[in-house]
């Protein structure tokens, strides 16, 4: 992360910086809407109420995300491992986006390898990175584009996972920081930790995670797990 390599209490100024900006956004919005309604500028209808209820969401999220990734970061997060399917954990994140893929016209598939070993894993984790990922690629990815996740071996010591789409890709100056803390496309409205956690849980579990995009050609994230140990 860009953090990694300044000194501690640097860190933890400029992350206090960052969390301090995300915070502030939302409760703008909020204080914004309740004054105006205080004020008699918009009655407090279910449509002012819904904007007001959003971001209390996005506050939420945000706290959520702030400590998994701070036990993740400490080293103190607990993994619930235990002997896990990955053919049944790919095939049950991508059903679970179904839905929201066939909404935005966009096919997604399992690309599954065969005889997958069973690994010693905390499950409901991964699920979580991969859902991070197909996440983010559906959500730049057109109608008519594509979303694959795959699952194979490599080298004989690692179960390869990789979200691929074809979507409108990285640009070249943000591909190297998608995994730090904050960073996000001007266009996200999401907490900008997302990556920032996926790439945590994987290392919590002994692996390897890297992104590869050209834009306009798509991106893949590819993510490495040690068959054994972790």
């Amino acid at each position: 992360a860009a953090y990694s390599r300044a000194p501690r209490s640097l860190r933890r100024r400029t992350l206090l910086a960052d969390v301090s900006h995300e915070l502030r956004t939302p409760l703008t919005v909020m204080q914004g809407n309740i004054e105006a309604m205080l004020d008699g500028v918009h009655p407090p209808d279910p449509a002012h109420l819904e904007v007001i209820l959003e971001e209390t969401r996005v506050l939420a999220r945000l706290i959520d995300d702030l400590r998994t990734l701070a036990l993740s970061e400490a080293g103190t997060l607990t993994l619930h491992r235990e002997p896990t399917d990955p053919d049944v954990l790919v095939a049950d994140v991508v059903r679970s986006f179904e839905p929201a893929a066939a909404a935005a016209g966009v096919g997604l598939v399992a690309a599954i390898g065969d005889d997958l070993p069973i690994l010693d894993i905390d499950p409901v984790r991964i699920h979580e990175v991969l859902a991070n990922l197909v996440a983010n690629a559906l959500r730049h990815t057109p109608a008519g584009g594509h979303v694959t996740v795959a699952a194979g071996l490599e080298g004989g010591r690692w179960l390869r996972l990789e979200v691929r789409d074809d979507g409108a890709g990285v640009e070249a100056a943000l591909l190297p920081h998608i995994f730090d803390r904050f960073v996000k496309g001007d266009d996200s409205r999401g907490t900008g930790l997302g990556l920032a956690i996926a790439r945590q849980l994987v290392l919590a579990h002994g692996g390897e995670i890297a992104a590869g995009s050209t834009p306009g050609g798509g991106t893949t994230i590819l993510i490495r797990l040690p068959l054994t140990g972790g």
